[in-house]
């Protein structure tokens, strides 16, 4: 709750300051001295503080605690007023990083107009914090299939505690959309999310950015699990985290405690921690570059995040959701998916998943036209090398073979890619393909095609004895 802690040795002054502030719709804190305002600072950061210069009987005066707050709390707005104010004392709060000064005995409506500067720079300084601790991402979650249903089940198990998360996938499937989407739904979502990309930090940095930093110059630098303090840490590709680092994660998994480089003190801090991986750790830990005992911490509940080939039925729904986002963010044409260019997208490759899909839709959108629908043509083209787009390429497998055993080959891959496409729907592959739904079934029971459920979604696969 923002409020504002009001610091002077004189009751009467402290108690009018609060009447005058409550009176205004402000939540407000009193202390009499240091020690008090140092307790009140340790239990709660306010939004802003109001601070006598001079104070009776305290271990510290003004200036003292206004330097110590500015370097524990920086974005905390502090208002010095004084009743032995002049101009060097004025200007030497404002060098030490005071809001602003004001002299006793001081009119009550410019103390309200400072206040009231100083609470919406607060408000603003919290705000543009937390949209740099989220990063600004988007957590909608897109999708109709039934591999996507399973994946959307699986995280709202888990949005409601604390346990630990670990979301595996290949390279962009959306891993953490996926771990946003926990935050946002959880306990937590008003507290911070921040995210440690292991593969980008320095080594030789890491424990600096995860612990923070201690020095007389530069007093506290906090690191990112302080910064999470209360919310969500979220390790971005854990298995490229050093080995030295690992273990020091690992005891701050178990006791939520840590010092920071420099620093001797010991600081805890309240997290929930949710990693992710597109690397197999089991082969990690075989080959000595994943602590095992890490594994364990962090793999208390995994959930796969599939690769967008699991889950085709929903290309061109995330395809249009890409289309309204990009027109709402950068300006791009607002443009329809046509039928056809909507089945190409469900029938093409996609190693990059759910990333790659947007890049391809953004190029459409910056390199095509500026209305009228998306057409199949102005998609790119994969693993086609003649110019006349009129003629089927044959791969080198199904070229050398007999027509019958091309045919039959060529018949069954291209059935895989529509019942796939439709998400193991008969009915809706039947239509697509033209044939009734009878022949169908016996077209794939002749081919040696079933039709099942594996890895959360109903797939089409060719049985071993047809292999």
């Amino acid at each position: 709750m923002a409020d504002i802690l009001i610091v002077d040795d004189e009751r009467d002054i402290r108690e009018l300051i609060g009447d005058i502030l409550r009176d205004e719709g402000y939540e407000t804190r009193l202390a009499s001295n240091s020690e008090d305002c140092l307790k009140e600072i340790n239990d709660q950061v306010p939004s802003l503080m109001v601070l006598d210069i001079w104070l009776k009987d305290s271990g510290m005066d003004g200036i003292d605690i206004l330097k110590h707050v500015k370097r524990e709390h920086p974005d905390v707005p502090i208002i010095i007023i004084s009743g032995h104010g002049n101009i060097e004392i004025a200007v030497a709060a404002i060098k030490q990083g005071a809001y602003d000064f004001i002299e006793k005995p001081f009119n009550i409506d410019q103390l309200m107009v400072v206040v009231g500067r100083a609470m919406e720079t607060s408000r603003l300084r919290r705000e543009n914090a937390s949209l740099k601790r989220s990063g600004g991402a988007e957590v909608e979650m897109i999708g109709v299939s039934s591999a996507f249903k399973q994946l959307k089940i699986n995280l709202d198990k888990v949005t409601k505690s604390n346990g630990r998360v670990m979301l595996t996938g290949p390279a962009g499937v959306g891993k953490e959309v996926a771990a946003r989407f926990i935050h946002t739904h959880s306990d937590r979502k008003d507290a911070p999310f921040v995210t440690v990309s292991s593969a980008t930090v320095e080594p030789d940095r890491m424990e600096e950015v995860l612990f923070g930093r201690e020095s007389p110059d530069r007093g506290i630098e906090k690191g990112l699990l302080e910064q999470a303090h209360g919310g969500v840490i979220y390790f971005d590709e854990v298995a490229d985290m050093p080995l030295g680092t690992q273990s020091k994660i690992l005891r701050v998994l178990v006791d939520q405690r840590f010092t920071r480089v420099g620093g001797t003190a010991k600081v805890s801090v309240d997290l929930r921690v949710i990693s992710s991986t597109a690397r197999d750790l089991a082969v990690e830990i075989a080959a000595g570059t994943f602590r095992e005992e890490l594994y364990h911490r962090l793999n208390v509940v995994p959930i796969e995040v599939p690769a967008l080939e699991k889950r085709r039925e929903d290309i061109p729904e995330l395809a249009n959701h890409f289309i309204e986002m990009l027109n709402r963010t950068q300006g791009l044409p607002l443009r329809a998916l046509s039928e056809d260019a909507a089945a190409m997208l469900q029938t093409m490759t996609w190693p990059g998943n759910v990333r790659q899909l947007k890049n391809v839709i953004e190029r459409v959108l910056i390199l095509g036209e500026s209305s009228g629908d998306i057409e199949a043509e102005e998609l790119p083209a994969q693993d086609v090398s003649s110019e006349d787009d009129s003629r089927a390429i044959l791969s080198p497998a199904i070229a050398t073979l007999p027509l019958r055993e091309a045919r039959e080959l060529f018949e069954r891959e291209y059935l895989l890619t529509q019942i796939n496409r439709f998400g193991g729907n008969i009915s809706r592959t039947s239509t697509f393909v033209g044939m009734e739904r009878s022949a169908l079934h016996r077209k794939l029971k002749s081919l040696g095609v079933m039709t099942g459920n594996k890895q959360g979604g109903r797939v089409a696969y060719v049985s071993e004895d047809a292999e």
